[in-house]
């Protein structure tokens, strides 16, 4: 699967700095198929403080599967990252944890047509998104009727619509909350809460955070939703 001639020295040293930097013996294997792909790299990432952090790397030629590994100590958002040298990037978010995931796809629509099967977080946060795409259509079919309504000069239906909307957004928040807070045993909560939802009143970020369990609070998406909690009563 990795063959090293004619690439980029670049290439090479960076995936030797990511071999190296394996120190700990890996506890999670992510094993992917992408349909049609004959030639790219693909990278397991994480977020770093002010940019993605590499954990694996593997240089496919002539085949669709490959496998990544690292090691976690914890349930954490990786990124399967495709190049293909079209100049785009190319990402695919999921929720990891020890063991094995896998994930399969297509060249042509990388993230839209994943299918990921793994963890629980994992499963939770498919839940969650398949809500949030019903809510996105309903929203679009808003704005696509509003649009239409400001072409025609209907001020009214203009006005009813953004009404809609604004429900809409409320609808979104309020499911993001009561999700977070009925897995409040699962790193899915103050990873929602932090990321789905931070301009959100206080009051509710504050239920979800109190909410968690506290082996939630000590992880490590607890421990970011504690600190803006913290930092809030303290400038308060």
């Amino acid at each position: 699967m990795i063959k090293l001639n004619n690439v980029p020295s670049l290439i090479i040293l960076l995936l030797i700095a990511v071999s190296c930097g394996k120190d700990k013996e890996a506890n999670f294997t992510l094993n992917g198929k992408v349909k049609g792909l004959k030639k790219g790299i693909v990278y397991l990432q994480k977020d770093g403080d002010s940019s993605a952090v590499n954990l694996d790397s593997v240089i496919v030629t002539g085949t669709e599967e490959f496998s990544l590994k690292t090691y976690l100590d914890e349930p954490i958002l990786l990124y399967l990252k495709l190049f293909k040298n079209d100049g785009e990037e190319h990402y695919i978010p999921f929720f990891a944890a020890k063991g094995i995931t896998e994930i399969n796809s297509t060249l042509d629509n990388f993230q839209f047509n994943a299918k990921i099967s793994g963890s629980r977080q994992q499963e939770l946060l498919d839940e969650y998104l398949k809500v949030m795409s019903r809510f996105n259509n309903q929203n679009l079919e808003l704005i696509a009727n509003n649009f239409k309504a400001q072409k025609d000069n209907d001020s009214i239906a203009s006005d009813s619509l953004n009404k809609q909307s604004e429900r809409l957004i409320k609808r979104k928040y309020s499911y993001t909350i009561q999700f977070a807070m009925n897995n409040k045993d699962s790193e899915i909560a103050p990873y929602l809460a932090l990321y789905e939802i931070p301009s959100a009143n206080p009051f509710f970020i504050d239920s979800v955070y109190n909410g968690l369990t506290d082996n939630i609070k000590k992880s490590y998406y607890g421990k970011k939703l504690g600190e803006i909690v913290s930092g809030r009563e303290i400038a308060e």
